[in-house]
C-alpha cells in the first residue's frame, strides 16, 4: 500500500464507511445490530459513543486511537481481506482497520456470531 493510500484511509470518515458495512451485512440477511455488536466487541465503544463518532464524522485514525479498548482476542482474527493477510499486517492501526473489514466480511458470509467474536 502506498503512503498516499494509507493516509487517505486514515483520514476517511468512519461515518462514510459505516453504512457500507451495514448494507453488506443486510444484503446477506444479517442486521445493523450485529454490525454494531462486532464494532463494540472489537473497539470497546458502546451505542452512545458510536453515535457520537458518526455525528462528528470521526476519521478512521481517531476512531481506532480513541477506542476504549481493542479486544485482546482481536489477534485471533486471521485470513485475507482486500488482498492482505490480516495477521501479517505490520502497522497496528491498519491491522485494526482490516480486522473490522474481516469481521464484517465473515458476518456477510453467514458465520455465526460466536465464531466471529472469537471469545
Amino acid at each position: 500500500m502506498t503512503d498516499k493510500n494509507y493516509e487517505r484511509i486514515l483520514k476517511m470518515s468512519f461515518a462514510n464507511v459505516y453504512p457500507h458495512y451495514i448494507t453488506k451485512a443486510e444484503k446477506k440477511g444479517r442486521t445493523k445490530a450485529e454490525v454494531d455488536e462486532i464494532i463494540f466487541w472489537l473497539t470497546g465503544y458502546d451505542a452512545n459513543a458510536l453515535q457520537e463518532i458518526l455525528d462528528k464524522k470521526t476519521n478512521f485514525e481517531d476512531f481506532y486511537t480513541s477506542a476504549p479498548k481493542i479486544n485482546p482476542n482481536a489477534s485471533k482474527i486471521t485470513g485475507v481481506i482486500c488482498g492482505y493477510r490480516v495477521e501479517d499486517i505490520q502497522d497496528p492501526l491498519m491491522q485494526q482497520i482490516r480486522y473490522l473489514d474481516k469481521l464484517i466480511d465473515e458476518l456477510a458470509k453467514g458465520k455465526a456470531m460466536e465464531k466471529i467474536l472469537r471469545e
